[in-house]
């Protein structure tokens, strides 16, 4: 365990809120849950459809009787979608948090946590990003209101723990990757692997990617993700946001080309210059996760990214 070893919580016989549990990192979560023994009708997910966080009263009645919340459910996309629906992004991430955290603090919820992101970063902190950076700037303008809003829940967690006592913690995961993400989520690896795949049943001999490719960005497999949300939740019960990541950084260009080896793609990759490569590194330090709770990664990107792939063919593309 790590250095905080006089918390400790069992999930075991609590009842566990999980929004987004029917998402990507969802359902991974509610896989691990149930790995470490936790029974499946102690697990409620609500939808989006019949339940629609935005308002207070749904909030109230998703977690009346519950003892643990893992707020996953976030409104994000790629930079494409980041850069068309701000407004959208902003309020509901915004209203969500806020009201299910208020309303989980009236009904006594023990253990509240929050999924925020490594965009939370100001673009001028230094790299590796440490914690402690946090609030010396803007995140990159294109992150600006998801990432924003997600920092709120940081402020809204820590002052409910100093006025209420309220246990409010945050991770802030680099970008997630793994089996079960929709090709249609926007980000970086699904993308390029459905660009792939399309080109491929077209006959076509090439691929375009947007930007450069000399961004270089950190991914964490999403099983690393999870079992990181279940330490923290079991071990960690302090105000501060902690990084979770790999520490395994790669070039865009390196991802392409990587993923095209997997898929036996050997046609021409393009480069559209005129598309932006978003921020050029969002790498994390990730000593205060092991120190705090003893997470560190454990499966490589490169076995992560073989077994994203296979997932893909045998189940999306079988």
């Amino acid at each position: 365990m790590g250095s905080n070893d006089k918390f400790a919580m069992t999930l075991l016989g609590k009842k566990i809120l999980v929004t987004g549990g029917e998402g990507f990192l969802g359902q991974h979560v509610i896989k691990e849950l149930l790995a470490r023994g936790v029974d499946r009708k102690d697990i409620s997910v609500p939808s989006a459809a019949s339940c629609d966080l935005r308002f207070y009263i749904n909030c109230e009645k998703a977690v009346a009787n519950h003892n643990v919340v893992f707020h996953l459910a976030a409104v994000t996309g790629g930079i494409e979608f980041h850069t068309t629906h701000p407004g959208n992004i902003f309020y509901d991430n915004l209203m969500m948090g806020v009201h299910l955290m208020e309303s989980a603090r009236l009904a006594g919820v023990e253990k509240f946590l929050t999924i925020g992101s490594a965009t939370e970063y100001p673009t001028t902190a230094s790299l590796p990003y440490r914690e402690e950076s946090l609030w010396q700037g803007l995140p990159d303008p294109v992150h600006i209101p998801y990432s924003m809003a997600k920092r709120m829940f940081i402020v809204q967690g820590a002052a409910y723990r100093a006025q209420y006592g309220f246990n409010a913690i945050h991770l802030m995961p680099n970008n997630m990757f793994g089996p079960g993400e929709k090709f249609e989520s926007g980000f970086v690896i699904p993308s390029i692997m459905k660009k792939i795949l399309d080109v491929k049943a077209s006959g076509a001999d090439f691929i375009t990617s947007w930007g450069t490719g000399k961004a270089k960005r950190e991914f964490v497999y999403v099983e690393d993700a999870a079992r990181a949300i279940m330490l923290a939740a079991e071990r960690y019960d302090k105000p501060e946001p902690v990084n979770i990541g790999s520490g395994e950084e790669i070039s865009i260009k390196d991802l392409v080309t990587l993923i095209a080896r997997f898929m036996d793609f050997k046609g021409e990759i393009k480069w559209d210059h005129t598309k932006p490569d978003g921020q050029l590194r969002r790498n994390l330090d990730v000593s205060r996760a092991e120190k705090e709770f003893g997470f560190h990664a454990e499966v490589s990107f490169e076995e992560g990214l073989k077994k994203t792939i296979d997932w893909h063919l045998k189940t999306v593309y079988k």
